[in-house]
């Protein structure tokens, strides 16, 4: 531990131990010492100088040139980051057109004394050149070793005559909740700026910025500019890469746990890419409305929508309908971990999983595959209520005027606003495929089913929808019968 901060950690235990000390009954009582305030702020003050003192060094100032687009192209910008960046930011590091001579910049950090260099993927997408500067002012041109854009996350090298400064790597698994934690970046150009708060939380999915969202959030002031430079504990060691903040909040930033990028990185190194394991399965979360259908708990396991063919999961004999709810013995609750838990297994390793299917518990042994360079989308949980659907049989013209790879089912030709077909998430274009568990292929059967719904119950669709990579993907919906107000 660091010595200022065992300074600091032993006055504070110390003054309410001996002020609860009783002495002997033959002693007289004694005042219990004064606990110097001014020295455990000191002592915390040397500690955060410490830190920025070791670390400042190995933390670059990253800059790139983009390329060029092609004339009349609409130049790629990431919109994810809107929401976190906030629209002003957007526009000025993301969106605007770049003049001839105009550079995008972020942050970075030295891990190793040969010159590679961890950042984030959005700070050198696109880049035509980067140049990183040092903290003694100079600059190296520096060359991409490999990027993960599921991950957000980039190395570098650059070439130095000598050794160059790093920061040494920490262990994110052991991270909790409250514990200091110290940012430091080139926010707005601003070199090597030093923030410091605490980590607010661990294991933040849902974020919407990459694939593998797996985010310590923080309350240390991190800025455009921050991106791709290190998160600190009070040891000085790496414990995340800074990505992104939520610019409508304060205080919301997020970083990439290092046990994460390290292994990223080691890849990139070795590889030039990242290899992940692969089930070949779109998921989806069983919600509220969907989880009676199954037999499950809401937010207990995880829905199969779609077995991908020659995949590991048809091997195995996953089906469509099925609901993941244990993986090697531990729970499964929600899409983001079963998602992040088998691309983190090496591929030919065999997995025992847990399913309920038609209502019970049945064992599945799986041996994980690689995943393929373009992913399948995650089916995404649509919501639920009342009719406003226009369907016919699907033929093969009608199949070939909307390119897609089914030849059976009920084409949706119509969705009215605010009905119930809408609410359930129904759209122009989308096959039905199955309705109540029995294959969809006559319009009137269809209506037979919705009409004898009675207020308030729901019915389970099976939908294919086009679009989103490799012919689209297959998801359930359920469509609910509204009460009457």
């Amino acid at each position: 531990m660091n010595p200022f901060v065992a300074l600091l950690f032993t006055l504070l235990l110390a003054a309410p131990a001996w002020a609860q000390q009783r002495p002997a009954p033959a002693e007289p009582q004694r005042p219990a010492p004064k606990v110097d305030a001014h020295s455990m702020l000191r002592a915390l003050e040397d500690a955060f100088a410490a830190v920025a003192d070791r670390v400042t060094p190995a933390v670059v100032h990253v800059s790139t040139v983009p390329k060029k687009a092609a004339a009349g192209a609409p130049e790629e910008a990431p919109e994810r980051f809107k929401e976190f960046f906030g629209e002003e930011f957007y526009e000025r590091y993301f969106r605007r057109r770049p003049r001839e001579d105009a550079r995008a910049t972020g942050s970075g950090v030295l891990v190793d004394p040969k010159g590679y260099i961890l950042t984030n993927n959005h700070v050198i997408e696109n880049a035509q050149e980067i140049i990183v500067r040092l903290s003694d002012q100079r600059k190296f041109p520096a060359r991409l070793v490999g990027r993960d854009p599921k991950t957000d996350l980039a190395v570098l090298k650059v070439d130095a005559p000598g050794p160059l400064p790093v920061a040494e790597l920490g262990d994110s698994s052991q991270l909790r909740v409250g514990q200091w934690a110290i940012a430091i970046g080139n926010p707005f150009g601003l070199d090597r700026t030093v923030t410091v708060g605490i980590v607010s939380a661990t294991a933040r999915t849902r974020v919407g910025v990459t694939q593998y969202d797996n985010f310590i959030q923080t309350d240390a002031s991190i800025n455009p500019g921050n991106s791709g430079g290190p998160l600190l504990n009070i040891d000085g060691k790496v414990i995340g890469i800074n990505t992104a903040i939520v610019a409508t909040g304060q205080g919301i930033g997020f970083s990439i746990p290092i046990n994460q990028a390290r292994d990223v990185m080691q890849q990139l190194i070795t590889r030039g890419r990242v290899v992940r394991g692969w089930l070949g399965i779109v998921i989806q979360d069983v919600t509220d409305q969907l989880s009676g259908s199954f037999g499950v708990k809401e937010r207990e396991g995880v829905l199969v929508a779609e077995v991908m063919k020659g995949s590991p999961a048809e091997a195995a004999g996953l089906r469509a309908g099925d609901v993941v709810v244990e993986l090697s013995g531990t729970p499964i609750k929600e899409v983001p971990d079963l998602q992040r838990r088998i691309a983190a297994v090496k591929p030919g390793q065999t997995l025992k999983l847990t399913v309920i299917r038609e209502k019970k518990p049945v064992p599945v042994t799986v041996k994980i595959g690689e995943m393929p360079a373009d992913e399948p989308v995650v089916a995404e949980a649509l919501g639920t209520n009342e009719w406003g659907v226009s369907v016919e049989s699907l033929t093969g013209d009608a199949a070939l005027r909307f390119d897609l790879p089914v030849s059976r089912g009920l084409l949706v030709t119509d969705v009215q606003p605010g009905s119930p077909a809408e609410k359930a998430g129904l759209r122009r274009g989308d096959v039905i495929l199955e309705v109540a568990r029995r294959p969809a292929d006559d319009p009137a059967n269809l209506y037979r089913v919705l009409g004898a719904l009675k207020p308030g119950e729901s019915v389970l669709i099976y939908v294919h929808r086009a679009g989103g990579g490799s012919g689209g993907a297959n998801q359930y919906l359920t469509m609910e019968r509204a009460r009457p107000r």
